[in-house]
C-alpha cells in the first residue's frame, strides 16, 4: 500500500526563523507523511542561528536548511504543494505567487522571535517559546487522518488549529 506524502510549504517574510523551524518540525514529527519546505517573500539569505539551535535540539539536521525565496516554489518544475501555511502576519497579507496545483492554504500567526531585544538568553528563550507554539500546531495537524479527509475538512482543521 502506497502512503500519500503531503508536500507542505511554510511561508514567512524573511524565511530565517519561524518558517524554518516549522519546516523542520513537519519533517521531524510528520513520520514520513509530510515533506516540508520553507520560503520567504523577502528572504534574509541566512537561517537565524537561534532557529538553527532550536532545530538542532530536535535532532534535525541543520546543514540543508537555508533561507530562500518563495519564487523557487512557483515554477512549473517545483514540487507540487498540497498545503501552504503562512506563519507571520506580514507574509499572510502579501500577494503570493500562483502555486502549481491547488494547495490548501492556511495561516498560523506567531510572534517574531528574531525581533526580541536583549541578550542571547532572552533571544534563546523567545525562540524556544515560539518553537514550542509551532510544535503544538504541527503536532495537532500531523495527527489528522488527512488521507481519509476531503479538502474542505482539511481546510477547516488547518484553520482551527491556531
Amino acid at each position: 500500500m502506497t502512503i500519500k506524502i503531503f508536500n507542505v510549504l511554510i511561508l514567512c517574510t524573511g524565511n530565517s526563523a519561524r518558517s524554518v523551524m516549522a519546516e523542520a518540525l513537519f519533517n521531524q514529527l510528520g513520520q514520513g507523511k509530510f515533506k516540508a519546505y520553507s520560503a520567504g517573500s523577502h528572504p534574509t539569505g541566512k537561517v537565524n542561528p537561534f532557529a538553527a539551535e532550536q532545530v538542532a535540539a530536535l535532532g534535525y539536521p541543520t546543514d540543508e536548511l537555508r533561507s530562500k525565496s518563495w519564487d523557487e516554489f512557483a515554477t512549473p518544475d517545483a514540487p507540487k504543494m498540497d498545503i501552504v501555511i503562512t506563519v507571520c502576519d506580514n507574509a499572510a497579507g502579501e500577494v503570493c505567487p500562483i502555486w502549481p496545483g491547488t494547495p490548501i492554504s492556511g495561516h498560523w500567526g506567531f510572534e517574531d522571535p528574531a525581533a526580541v531585544q536583549g541578550g542571547d538568553e532572552d533571544k534563546r528563550a523567545a525562540f524556544a517559546l515560539i518553537r514550542g507554539q509551532i510544535q503544538g500546531c504541527v503536532e495537532r495537524f500531523v495527527c489528522l487522518p488527512l488521507e481519509s479527509m476531503d479538502i474542505p475538512s482539511i481546510k477547516r482543521e488547518l484553520d482551527g488549529i491556531k
